[in-house]
């Protein structure tokens, strides 16, 4: 699906509230079933679907930008390697952890979940904003793709469900599921905005990215105070996410910090194409606009 050349500063509304409404009558079936049928997340099997979505779209998100840029075939491997092995390893590692209770809150007097949440983020963050080899990515990349990539954001929605049913607190639940579904809807109207390749198209990208960094901020937040530990504010009657239980716990040790890396990412190809447009001499035609998909 592409857009073609566009000199209007919004997003083509129709497109875009037309792919809205869809997106969210099949994300309102998604959440009536897993709803309907509580056995469907008790077996861990959205979980696994949502963390090997985002890990695969990464993986093949990140290969056709490198195949767009002007690297020779061995510098592209080389640079997928570099990125997809920790990234692969981390999966691993911390699924493995799940599984086994690392993450109980109970199994270590270490704050492992909160470390799963926040290292990769500090580790990951200096290369991917500083690397001049990933800035060759994002210049070569559309800026739609970082955004709509995030659709699998959608699948957070089963914090919703699972507060339905009692199994997590409505303190933690309600804001980070609603937080999840909204960013999740949205990133399909900003990716078109950003594929118009409009300043109102990138302002309109940017403020998704702070919807869900700002998710994110919520959620986190909300799952440290519900947990036990020396943060707890809120006692509720059920646990949290934080208290580590498998499978639900994948989500902040994976996706979170994942999608956080993938905010940042989009931020600083949205600054780069800001400035390229601002140094371009006005005689120039507005630029077509990217490919969305």
């Amino acid at each position: 699906m592409t857009t073609g050349a566009v000199s209007s500063p919004v997003v083509p509304s129709g497109e875009a509230w037309r792919g809205l409404l869809w997106l969210a009558l099949l994300t309102a079936l998604w959440l009536s079933l897993i709803f309907c049928l509580p056995a469907i997340q008790a077996s861990g099997v959205p979980t696994t679907a949502h963390q090997l979505a985002a890990h695969g779209l990464i993986a093949l998100g990140l290969w056709l930008g490198l195949e767009r840029t002007s690297l020779t075939p061995g510098q592209r491997r080389v640079t997928w390697l570099v990125v997809m092995i920790p990234d692969t390893l981390w999966l691993a590692i911390a699924w493995s952890a799940a599984i086994n209770g690392v993450f109980h809150t109970d199994a270590s007097s270490l704050p492992l979940l909160p470390s799963a949440i926040f290292l990769p983020v500090i580790i990951g963050a200096p290369p991917l904003l500083f690397s001049k080899r990933i800035g060759q990515v994002l210049d070569a990349m559309p800026a739609s793709w970082l955004v709509a990539l995030q659709l699998y954001r959608i699948f957070g929605g089963w914090a919703l469900a699972a507060w339905l049913h009692g199994a997590l607190p409505g303190a933690f639940a309600v804001p980070a599921g609603m937080g999840d579904v909204l960013t999740g809807l949205f990133a399909l109207p900003a990716a078109l905005g950003a594929a118009t390749g409009t300043v109102g198209g990138r302002r309109a990208a940017t403020l998704w990215n702070i919807l869900g960094l700002g998710d994110f901020a919520v959620a986190v937040t909300m799952g440290v105070i519900t947990s036990p530990g020396p943060l707890q504010l809120i006692v509720p009657d059920v646990q949290s996410i934080g208290a580590g239980a498998y499978p639900g716990v994948l989500t902040p040790a994976f996706v979170v910090p994942s999608s956080i890396l993938l905010h940042m990412l989009s931020l600083r190809q949205l600054r780069r194409l800001g400035r390229a447009e601002a140094e371009r001499p006005q005689t120039e035609t507005a630029p077509r606009a990217a490919p969305f998909l």
